[in-house]
């Protein structure tokens, strides 16, 4: 937690109704309607005092000289990690949530119910991470020779998930090469660590080639590029309800929102984010520039990590603007993440 300057108690209260006056409005707030609402009994003048001060240390801002007053990133985190009270997840939320889970046989769509609920039931963007393991392992790979010199790898992991490459070759491939290609590869590699075996690949490649033939050595070249490539079409995660962040005032700037659905087209920064988050277990929040990130920097994201069978592999969460209600947002993201783990460990999800 960063340090805060200290503050008393009076002004913590202040700030608190300030910010949260401003999460449900979106307007600087003013003196005068401080002092009716903190129940204090301050003159306005003393408020002013107290909200110059405020201003001066980095935690609200005045966007105008005659305006009132409302938080910035710092106040906001200040707001967040010592005066925010959580307010429990009505029931009738967590029924939702199982319910709309529990309806989906498939992993892939369990993943995608997930975000969807994020989003409906906070009317934000919610995005979930697809789950990462360590270890994936090779079960089975096949080579089908297609016209114009043309491969059809077909890779099986023991997560029953297929993939199919189509991989451009120098020269044509008898089925019988490839066959034997395929026999090697399979009993070679059989129920190994894909990553182990890209590095294998290419270790053995010497001894390889004073064993077999060249088309054999081609093949499980071959092979290796269908690794690679399995990591690369499967989507980092499912975003839904991005155009609900169009409803914001906050963010409807046409620039800004230009900057934030290309953000989210590119994938890269997100996924960056994501990462980051994945290092600890637990809610994590991003307020503001705080994500190192330009096309956030009127955003929030509240993230929750989720786990199977006790290992932490994916991420979802919450992407709307700095002004939104953390206390209702946080615990649906921290109860979301815990059952879509439960979820998936009764499912079988192939990872990224």
């Amino acid at each position: 937690m960063p340090k805060y300057p200290q503050l008393s108690e009076r002004a913590q209260h202040l700030l608190k109704v300030l910010v949260e006056r401003y999460i449900g409005e979106g307007q600087p707030v003013g003196s005068r309607a401080l002092a009716r609402e903190t129940g204090l009994n301050l003159s306005p003048a003393t408020i002013r005092n107290i909200m110059a001060d405020l201003e001066d240390i980095g935690l609200v801002t005045s966007p105008h000289t005659s305006a009132g007053r409302m938080p910035t990133v710092t106040g906001y985190r200040f707001f967040v990690d010592t005066l925010l009270t959580i307010k429990p997840l009505q029931q009738e939320i967590v029924h939702q949530l199982r319910q709309e889970l529990s309806t989906q046989e498939d992993p892939q769509d369990l993943i995608e119910a997930a975000s969807r609920a994020l989003s409906e039931i906070t009317h934000m963007a919610g995005l979930v991470m697809l789950p990462r393991r360590e270890s994936v392992a090779f079960k089975h790979i096949e080579f089908i020779p297609l016209s114009e010199q043309r491969l059809l790898v077909i890779l099986v992991t023991n997560e029953q998930e297929v993939h199919n490459k189509i991989i451009h070759t120098s020269r044509q491939f008898s089925a019988a090469d490839l066959q034997a290609a395929a026999n090697f590869l399979n009993s070679t590699y059989g129920g190994k660590d894909l990553s182990a075996i890209r590095e294998s690949l290419f270790n053995d490649l010497q001894e390889m080639r004073n064993r077999l033939s060249q088309e054999i050595i081609d093949a499980a070249e071959f092979a290796d590029l269908a690794i690679k490539e399995r990591g690369k079409r499967r989507k980092p995660f499912v975003l839904t309800g991005e155009f609900n962040l169009m409803d914001f005032a906050d963010l409807a700037n046409m620039e800004r929102l230009r900057s934030l659905f290309e953000a989210f087209h590119q994938k890269e920064d997100l996924v960056h984010l994501l990462d980051r988050c994945l290092e600890t277990p637990g809610v994590k929040i991003f307020i503001g520039e705080e994500s190192g990130y330009r096309a956030l920097d009127q955003c929030s994201l509240v993230t929750a990590s989720y786990s199977m069978n006790g290992e932490t592999v994916g991420v979802l969460g919450v992407i709307g603007p700095t002004r939104m209600a953390y206390e209702r947002v946080i615990p649906l993201v921290d109860v979301t993440a815990k059952l879509l783990g439960a979820a998936l460990n009764q499912k079988s999800l192939s990872p990224s």
